[in-house]
């Protein structure tokens, strides 16, 4: 029996003919990385490969490691197998991976939207047979607005706080939620501060994107400092003694799981704005489609049903166990944010 070209294992996403893994969750020789978030880059790895633009994110997340950094489109051959890195546009530096054996042809995309958001290279689609994709907005519910709307509503928010005399507090992850909400602040209305995990990751990524000011709150910053401005917090400081500072303040999250009214109850936060890093249910039939595959492998999300309504369409679809776990997962790490803090 033909062996497939990936297969999944206990530790990640397995190519038998290249000896290598994508993505992979447990310590492996060699591994190919899509993007820098927690729950798809894993510490112990001996070598890894991933695109140029992540080398310096995931270097500062994980230390002093092995790594070389591929440029997208350029071919690299292991084992007589073809890989190429392709832009995932999900943040800095996400990429696809193509891989390419005996006219074979698989794509990973690790974690992807299709919106252009202004900073990551957008989402190119990739012809090939099979598709492994995430679904972790994968229902008919979640549908986004175009982010000019979402950033509109966001700067009004803080003018309106600034004009009650409030901080406003905006959490967001650190590494790519962050910097896209920092690209679009409106400083006309104030400046913008941030906790030292967001400014970490930020500086990190300066060289590459032109971002508005920041200022780092530290505990010389003052609330008079601060007051009428905004805050670009990682979720994990909300309910923090760090966050007393900002009182009075009014609290957001910007994530996808926002058109869920239930969501920002639950997190206690005053107010939502929809605003993800992942494909919406459309963007994601339309990444498969583009693709032309008719295997569809479904990795994380709501695997179940996408992969059942794709079966409906008449694809060979199914889902796979993985350890990714989409916006759920990216955050800052606990070591992250306890120096930062």
């Amino acid at each position: 029996m033909k062996v497939p070209l990936l297969v999944f294992n206990e530790n990640g996403i397995y190519c038998e003919a290249a000896d290598v893994y994508l993505d992979p969750w447990r310590p492996v020789d060699k591994a190919i990385i899509t993007h820098g978030h927690a729950d798809h880059t894993r510490w112990g790895h001996k070598k890894y490969i991933t695109h140029i633009t992540n080398v310096p994110i995931i270097k500062h997340r994980l230390g002093d490691i092995n790594v070389s950094g591929k440029t997208f489109g350029e071919t690299f051959i292991i084992n007589n197998v073809k890989f190429s890195l392709h832009p995932a546009g999900h943040i800095l530096g996400s990429s696809q991976v193509r891989v390419e054996h005996n006219g074979e042809v698989w794509v990973f995309t690790g974690d992807y939207k299709i919106e252009d958001d202004g900073i990551s290279v957008p989402f190119e689609p990739v012809r090939c047979h099979t598709f492994i994709t995430e679904c972790t907005f994968g229902l008919p519910a979640f549908k986004w607005i175009p982010q000019e709307e979402v950033f509109l509503d966001i700067n009004s928010w803080w003018a309106s706080n600034k004009g009650e005399g409030k901080t406003s507090v905006l959490f967001g992850y650190s590494l790519g939620k962050a910097q896209r909400l920092l690209k679009y602040l409106d400083t006309s209305i104030g400046s913008i501060y941030t906790h030292g995990a967001i400014e970490n990751m930020t500086n990190v990524l300066r060289p590459l994107v032109k971002f508005p000011k920041t200022t780092l709150i530290t505990r010389e910053t003052s609330k008079e400092d601060i007051k009428g401005n905004i805050v670009l917090a990682p979720p994990s400081a909300h309910g923090s003694t760090w966050i007393r500072k900002m009182v009075p303040y009014e609290t957001a999250s910007a994530s996808g799981w926002m058109a869920f009214r239930g969501a920002r109850r639950r997190r206690a936060i005053d107010k939502g704005f929809v605003l993800s890093d992942h494909c919406d249910w459309q963007g994601l039939l339309k990444a498969v489609e583009a693709t032309g595959a008719r295997k569809i492998i479904s990795t994380h999300g709501y695997t179940d049903i996408f992969s059942r309504y794709l079966r409906e369409l008449g694809y060979d679809a199914r889902t796979e166990q993985t350890q990714y776990e989409g916006e759920l997962s990216e955050m800052e790490t606990k070591k992250e944010s306890e120096d930062a803090s």
